[in-house]
Formats: C-alpha cells, sequence, structure tokens
C-alpha cells in the first residue's frame, strides 16, 4: 500500500519499446516570462514546507527540479510516519504565524493551499499507519527513483547522481540502510491483527515483474553512460531476497478481497480532489455514460457508412478501426509527424488556446514503464530551475501485467491517436505543465496545490475542445474515452464500496466500453490496486470545469471569448476547482466585462 511518490505522480497524470527515448530536448525558444512578484514571497512561504517534509519525498521534490535531493532516497526507517507528521505539523504551524500578518491577496491564497496541503498530509499519514500494514514493492519504488534522474528531462550534469542514489538505495552510502531491509523491516514490525493487508494481485505482480524492473534499471545506466559500479550487483542480490521472503511472508496472507474500509476510500478520494459522496458521483457518471453511449450510437454508423462495413453498432465500429494497427516501429513518427503538428495547426487556427514555440516531445515507453505505469502518461519537466526542458507523452504497447488476455490495441492505430494527444500533450498535460513553467506559477500552486481533479479535469476538457476539429473516427474514439471516464467514475466507487465485483468491471469495460482486455486489466487494477479513488477524478474535475465554462458564458455573453478563458485557466496553475471557480468569478469576468466592445 505504501507507494513511491513519483509513482503516485504518474498514476495522478499514466510492449517492448521500439525506442528508449526521444532525442535530447532543445532549449525553449522563448524565455520564461518574469514571474510577478507576489511569487517570489509565496514561495520563501513554500520553502518551510518542502524544507520539513524533504528527508521524507527527495525523489519527488528531485524529480520536479528542487536542488539537493539528487543523491537522497525517501526515509523509510522505524517511526517515519510519526516523524514526517511531526516536521510537517511544525511547518504547518510556522505557517499559519505567517498568514496572521501576510496581507498580499495572492500570497495570503498561497499559504492557505499549504496549510491545507500540511492538514491532508498530515491526515494520510495517521490514517494510514492505523489502518494498514505497509508492503513495498521495492523493485518498482528504486527504478522509479532512477528514472526521475536518468531521464532526458534531467541536465545531464544531474544524471551522475543516480549512482548516489542507487547507493543509498542498497545501503552502500555512508548511514544508509538497503532499501529492501527497511521495506521487510516496517511489514514485519506491523503484524497486528486487524491491519489491511496488500492486494494478491499487486504482490503478485511486483514478483512477475522483478526481472522487467532490473534490466529496465541496467538500461538506464547503459543508455546514460553512467557506470554504477558494484552498486547494480548488490540491487540484483538484494531485490532477489525481497522476492523470496515476499513470495513466502506476505503473498500466503495478502488479500483477495477489493472494496476499501469506508475511511480509506473516503481519504483517497479526498487525496484525488473528488469532494462529493461516491454515489452521487456514481449517480452522475451513469447519466454521462448513457448520453455518451447515445451519441456514440449516433456517429457510429457515419463512421461505419465511410469505411462500408455493415455492422453500425459502436464498439463493433471500434473493433474495425482497430484491425488497421500502426506497425509498432512507425507508432512515434505518426504521433510526432502526423497528428501533434496538426493539432497545432487546429488549436491555433480554431483559437483554442496560446501554444508554445516548440514542438511537443512524445516517445513509446520501455518495458519497465509500462510495468510500472501500463497506460499512457505525461512526464513533466522540472517545474524548479527549469532551463528549457520539456516534458515527455509516454505511450506503452503492452500491458505486462495482462498474462493471458491478449494485446494491447487502444492506442496504436489511427484514429485512437487523435484524442490521446489531445489530452497527454496539447491543449491537454504538455501545455498545462508547461504553462506552469513558462508563466512562473508559485511553488505552492504547482507542488502542493496538485491533485488528479484538477490535472486530469484540464486534460479531458482539453480533449472536449478539440472533438469538434478531429476526423469522423477520432471523434468516435475521444466519444469512446469520454465513455471511459464515466465507467470510472461509476466503477472506482462501486468496487469499493462493495457494489459491483473486479469480473463484472472487467466485462463491462470490455463489452461497453469497447476496450481490448489488456486495457480492461489495466483498468481493474487501477481501481482496486494501483491507485483506488484516483479514476473518477477525470469526470469529476471535467465537470466541474464545463459548468464554470457555462456559468462564465452566461455571464459574460457575446463578450465571452473562449481563448482568454483557456488561457486565464493556465495561467492559474494547479489551483483546486472552488478556487479556480473563484478567480474566474472575481478576476476573469470584471476583466472582460470592462473591456470595450
Amino acid at each position: 500500500m505504501t507507494k513511491p511518490l513519483v509513482l503516485a505522480l504518474a498514476l495522478a497524470l499514466a510492449a517492448p519499446g521500439v525506442a528508449l527515448a526521444a532525442p535530447a530536448t532543445p532549449a525553449a525558444k522563448t524565455a520564461p516570462k518574469p514571474a510577478p512578484a507576489w511569487v517570489a514571497k509565496s514561495n520563501q512561504y513554500a520553502q518551510i514546507l518542502l524544507k520539513a517534509q524533504a528527508p521524507f519525498q527527495p525523489e519527488q521534490l528531485s524529480f520536479f527540479g528542487v536542488p539537493g535531493f539528487d543523491d537522497k532516497v525517501f526515509d523509510f526507517g522505524p517511526d517515519y510516519q510519526a516523524r514526517f507528521r511531526a516536521a510537517t505539523a511544525r511547518a504547518r504551524d510556522e505557517l499559519r504565524a505567517k498568514l496572521a500578518t501576510e496581507t498580499d491577496p495572492n500570497v495570503r491564497q498561497d499559504i492557505e493551499i499549504l496549510i491545507q496541503a500540511a492538514d491532508d498530509a498530515i491526515e494520510g499519514s495517521e490514517v494510514g499507519e492505523r489502518m494498514t500494514r505497509p508492503w513495498l514493492d521495492v523493485g518498482q519504488t528504486v527504478f522509479g527513483g532512477l528514472q526521475g534522474l536518468l531521464s532526458d528531462q534531467t541536465a545531464p550534469e544531474r544524471r551522475a547522481m543516480a549512482v548516489k542514489r542507487l547507493q543509498a538505495y542498497v545501503g552502500q552510502a555512508p548511514g544508509s540502510t538497503p532499501l529492501a531491509t527497511l521495506a521487510r523491516q516496517r511489514y514485519e514490525e506491523r503484524a497486528q491483527a486487524g491491519l489491511l493487508q496488500p492486494t494478491q494481485i499487486e504482490v503478485q505482480q511486483s514478483l512477475d515483474n522483478l526481472d522487467t524492473y532490473r534490466s529496465g534499471i541496467k538500461d538506464l545506466f547503459a543508455k546514460y553512460k553512467v557506470e554504477a559500479g558494484p552498486a547494480l550487483a548488490e540491487l540484483d542480490r538484494q531485490l532477489a531476497d525481497y522476492a523470496v521472503w515476499t513470495k513466502s511472508t506476505v503473498l500466503p496472507t495478502a488479500r483477495t478481497t477489493y472494496a476499501l474500509p469506508p475511511e480509506l476510500y473516503t481519504l483517497a478520494l479526498k487525496g484525488v480532489g473528488i469532494d462529493i459522496d461516491p454515489r452521487t458521483l456514481i449517480e452522475r457518471a451513469q447519466l454521462e455514460f448513457a448520453e455518451t453511449r447515445n451519441a456514440m450510437q449516433q456517429i457510429a454508423p457515419l463512421v461505419a457508412k465511410a469505411h462500408g462495413w455493415s455492422d453500425t453498432d459502436y464498439v463493433a465500429v471500434i473493433r474495425q478501426l482497430k484491425k488497421t494497427p500502426i506497425p509498432n516501429d512507425k507508432i512515434e513518427s505518426h504521433y510526432r509527424t502526423v497528428v501533434m503538428p496538426e493539432l497545432d495547426r487546429l488549436i491555433a487556427a480554431n483559437k483554442v488556446v496560446e501554444l508554445p514555440n516548440r514542438p511537443m516531445q512524445m516517445r513509446v515507453g520501455t518495458p519497465a514503464e509500462s510495468a510500472a505505469q501500463p497506460a499512457p502518461h505525461f512526464l513533466p519537466a522540472p517545474l524548479v530551475g527549469n532551463t528549457g526542458q520539456q516534458g515527455t507523452f509516454v505511450l506503452p504497447l503492452s500491458n505486462p501485467n495482462a498474462g493471458a488476455d491478449g494485446p494491447y490495441d487502444d492506442f496504436n492505430y489511427p484514429a485512437g491517436a487523435w484524442t490521446l494527444s489531445a489530452h497527454e500533450g496539447r491543449p491537454g498535460h504538455e501545455l498545462q505543465f508547461t504553462a506552469m513553467v513558462e508563466r512562473g506559477i508559485s511553488l505552492a500552486r504547482t507542488l502542493y496545490a496538485f491533485n488528479s481533479v484538477n490535472v486530469e479535469g484540464w486534460a479531458l476538457y482539453a480533449e472536449a475542445e478539440m472533438v469538434p476539429y478531429e476526423p469522423l473516427d477520432g471523434q468516435l474514439i475521444a466519444l469512446q474515452l469520454r465513455l471511459l471516464r464515466a465507467s470510472r467514475a461509476m466503477l472506482d466507487p462501486m468496487l469499493n464500496l462493495g457494489l459491483t465485483d473486479r469480473d463484472t468491471a472487467f466485462a463491462w469495460l470490455v463489452d461497453k466500453v469497447g476496450l481490448s482486455k489488456a486495457m480492461a486489466r489495466q483498468e481493474v487494477d487501477r481501481y482496486t490496486v494501483r491507485s483506488p479513488g484516483q479514476a473518477g477524478s477525470y469526470f469529476h474535475g471535467y465537470s466541474q470545469i464545463m459548468q464554470l465554462r457555462t456559468e462564465t458564458e452566461i455571464a459574460l455573453g457575446d463578450r465571452f471569448d473562449r481563448k482568454a478563458f483557456n488561457d486565464f485557466l493556465l495561467d492559474q496553475g494547479l489551483l483546486p476547482p472552488k478556487l479556480l471557480a473563484k478567480a474566474v468569478r472575481e478576476q476573469f469576468v470584471p476583466q472582460q466585462k470592462a473591456k470595450k466592445g
């Protein structure tokens, strides 16, 4: 149940790779805009919380570009949860004192974000420690921590620090203890009855993926020509021993039921930003599913007619579209040279949002990346100290955890590329994170306001913005993915509330949504094993942005400017939906009304 923080981020945002990486990222052609003066003051306050939590999440801070943590690994020693809560509480109390004297409204809002983040972290730590038995997938954790340094988004001079981080993971750094040893200790010291065990599926998948992670780690060091020395051999030995222990000690008592206790599931929903009762979320998603399916049943016959197919059922049409896949060695080129440039053109021509003056980055995932995150995802560039690095859209070609479920064919055909690129790329995640770097957004609104609702809500909204301009085939798949988001918002809470089971959810995703069995397996694992609660954030965030846009259109009438509205949303960073709505009502609407017609 303990997940490395960088992996948790990838899940909030995420076949044998045909390419290990994209070409080196070019520097930005346009310099970032100078940040407002209040941002510098806000960032000083953010340092209070950053410094308090840094020993417990150095991989995450390093991933985002915060200097000084590249050689560090997270604290998993005795009483780490209590020490984390105490450090966070001290920082929170200091921030409360600062809030009492701060007068700048923007800075005050950011301090409130930091205080809320601290309170949420304390609550999550307390509930997790009280209710769960901490088991760690060490292979996945080490791979994620090293990948954060050994990547194209990381400056070359920082990559050498991956050796020191590896040495810390295996206990060869001064004062360090092997992570595998710490993981065993934390699990064994929490043997009391009543604690929630890890699931059998996640434990078995960790064993099945071990060799993939070991190979993936070696490939990272080889690719970036970083000499790891004897630490790699020691890691192999420790991972092998840990797997033997996991198989004999953890797997036999792992749970085979998947509904979370209500307190844990409520906390999971809160952590991703879902602030409504899960049963209300289910009801709203059921309506969305029905309406989206109706729209698909209208457009599917048009697609079928264009191709000369007799079966006009929407699932049948989707499966026909998948029968003409892009060859694996041409997928990256198709996305890079066909789909993404055309999306840029359409965004500019239809005045959707302001575009950066450079192409976005995309690559196919490696086997180890696909094992760690078997879904398309976006890897942000450093948000702190960025010198021109860009984030990257990563596309896996398989789900290594799918077993006998067959091929992963949901994004390797032409019609499937459009809306996925709009979501992970532009105007979705890539543009959202690029805007935070280029527009000088405060740390509070990047590192600490982050949750899945505000990130995935924007990306699904971005998909919807581009649907009218895409080819007819692409429009059908855009609706299919919206159908998937409605299904997520139904099935995730239903599984975790005990209202349905994994087999029923799997069949629904295959038969009603039209997913491959491999992707359906990844989805069900996501709801019950990898990140319970997170999957409903797409639909919930999208719904709130669409409601806010409609409200704003009514308020402004013919003065509503879509591009100005979308740019304003991006200017706010990762504000939670309620604060975003407040900014639109109190700043954007008056500004637009004040403009001369």
